[in-house]
């Protein structure tokens, strides 16, 4: 599943191709998707500029004139492909390559735009979805209203994090996959900020010191901001929409190393994996406290 870096960068992607178009027609192949489209409300944005396109958490936002916006989660496979004027296709998202004959059975929705454009939504297993909202309902919509704050934000810092675990018994990584605390991290770069924060993922919160936690905010921050600089994670199929794969994932230090040694210089640890709130987590059994 695509977390905030990956989201991120094609929101940006979306950004350079999309910006201004008009959408002319829709034409959907399947709506059955994680909840199912509704036809009457998408075919109000036939007509609709695209004004600005952001992101919130893991959720892409689509803002159309007369305060219409679409509202997007790309699930596990979803996807977003630009076809131009000259019929050039273009990966926006998740396909480490374009292969029409096996693409064109899962574009389940098209939207095709001013000067013979198309945007296509792709998605193999139908667990995304595209919901229509008008602009005044955005933060309230059940989907958005319950979100922590971002990473990047000044809102998550230690006052905040200190606040939130008061009487809490959880783990510190349950604590940092839970979206109403936090929004946009996932199981990725929670393995890597724990570990350079030197914090064991199964360390209960509640015995957390002042500088650990000052720790968990600024890898937090800083992990995430390079990942969108680097392009998010390839696991799987990611790529941006000029086909450069994502390099966060060749820089990896935990996620996925079970058995290696540590990188840290040093350290004589090794990389162990066990399930927390099932999912795969890795740490070092001598650095992570």
């Amino acid at each position: 599943m695509p977390e905030l870096p990956e989201v991120e960068v094609v929101k940006r992607s979306l950004i350079n191709k999309t910006q201004n178009l008009i959408i002319k027609t829709i034409k959907i192949n399947d709506g059955r998707l994680r909840y199912k489209i509704d036809k009457n409300k998408i075919k109000n944005i036939i007509g609709l500029k695209f004004k600005k396109i952001s992101r919130r958490s893991k959720y892409l936002l689509f803002f159309f004139n007369k305060d219409i916006v679409m509202l997007v989660h790309l699930g596990m496979t979803g996807k977003f492909f630009f076809v131009n004027r000259n019929k050039r296709k273009y990966k926006t998202s998740f396909y480490y390559d374009i292969n029409d004959d096996k693409d064109k059975k899962h574009d389940r929705i098209i939207f095709n735009l001013s000067n013979n454009q198309k945007l296509i939504y792709n998605d193999i297993r139908k667990f995304g979805f595209i919901k229509i909202i008008k602009r005044i309902n955005l933060y309230q919509n059940i989907h958005l209203k319950h979100l922590g704050p971002e990473p990047l934000s000044a809102k998550f810092n230690i006052e905040y994090f200190k606040n939130y675990i008061i009487g809490k018994k959880r783990t510190i990584k349950d604590l940092l996959m839970d979206q109403k605390f936090i929004s946009g991290l996932g199981n990725i770069y929670v393995n890597e900020i724990l570990f350079f924060s030197g914090v064991r993922p199964s360390k209960k919160i509640k015995k957390l010191k002042n500088f650990e936690i000052q720790k968990i905010i600024k890898f937090s921050k800083k992990i995430i901001s390079r990942a969108i600089i680097l392009g998010g994670s390839s696991i799987k199929d990611f790529s941006s929409s000029s086909g450069k794969k994502g390099s966060f994932q060749q820089y990896f230090s935990v996620y996925g190393k079970k058995g290696e040694y540590c990188p840290r210089v040093k350290c004589i640890g090794k990389i162990k994996k066990i399930v927390i709130a099932n999912r795969a987590t890795f740490f070092c059994n001598k650095c992570q406290k």
